[in-house]
């Protein structure tokens, strides 16, 4: 594959690529094996972001951190030229503030977090607790918003917590059309409206639950031109360095009016 981003990095700051840890690879072998796709992709560094307080898993901040220095050992033994950084998919809780010393940010200082909301729902207090989460410096980046039932149904719930200071993250396989076509036409409106901020590939050790990022840059090249592939890529990079990111040229979404015909 050739260079997609100027730079010639491809940052994927969403991934369950450690093992046995949650839903995302089941053993070394599979990690291994993600990891070898992400190379192939022209991926340089991934954040490991295992699901966090979601119901099935919980995974306390030291032992991502530690899980992620014992695969990074497995990557470097095999000369394998990928850096992995420690992360979580935090999903949102009302009690996050008081577990916050507990969670991990994109970057070392916490100034972003990767928040999961329900599949079904966007919780009554999200907007409460993103406050307090600003208030203690932490920016939240909503995952995956594409998939979530109730943002699919009024895109501009999105645009509340964009225009609130949030940012979110879009997954590379929503955007190319691998979760189908409803998906894929709410990510290309949330794109072309400025409400996502960057891609991730969320990619787990499932059939098409795979990287998909260099193929989503080369679908945006085309809508979008090189100057967004860029864009997401920097943004991507800056989140996981802790510099300043934020939502730019965002506007609402209106919805399209249904035309009926009389005969």
């Amino acid at each position: 594959m050739g260079k997609i981003t100027k730079s010639g990095k491809i940052v994927d700051l969403h991934c369950h690529l450690l093992p046995s840890i949650d839903d995302g690879s089941p053993d070394l072998e599979h990690s291994l094996g993600l990891a070898n796709d992400a190379i192939k992709e022209g991926i340089t560094h991934i954040l490991a972001t295992p699901h966090h307080l979601d119901g099935d898993y919980v995974n306390h901040r030291s032992d991502v951190i530690k899980h992620v220095t014992e695969f990074q050992h497995e990557l470097d033994i095999r000369k394998m030229p990928l850096t992995i950084f420690p992360g979580q998919e935090v999903h949102i809780n009302g009690d996050l503030v008081e577990r916050y010393d507990d969670l991990l940010g994109i970057d070392e200082e916490k100034k972003y977090m990767l928040i999961e909301f329900p599949h079904g729902s966007v919780p009554a207090y999200a907007k409460r607790l993103f406050f307090e989460l600003r208030k203690a410096g932490t920016t939240p980046v909503i995952v995956h918003p594409e998939r979530n039932h109730e943002i699919q149904n009024d895109l501009n719930i999105l645009y509340d917590f964009i225009s609130d200071g949030a940012l979110s993250q879009l997954t590379a396989t929503s955007y190319v059309g691998g979760f189908g076509d409803k998906v894929k036409e709410i990510s290309d409106q949330l794109v072309e409206h400025g409400l996502v901020q960057l891609f991730a590939s969320d990619a787990h050790a499932l059939k098409g639950r795979k990287f998909a990022l260099y193929e989503a840059f080369k679908e945006l090249q085309t809508n979008m031109g090189q100057d967004k592939v860029d864009e997401f890529e920097q943004n991507a990079e800056d989140l996981l360095n802790g510099l300043p990111v934020m939502a730019r040229g965002y506007s609402r979404i209106e919805k399209k009016k249904k035309h009926f015909f009389f005969f």
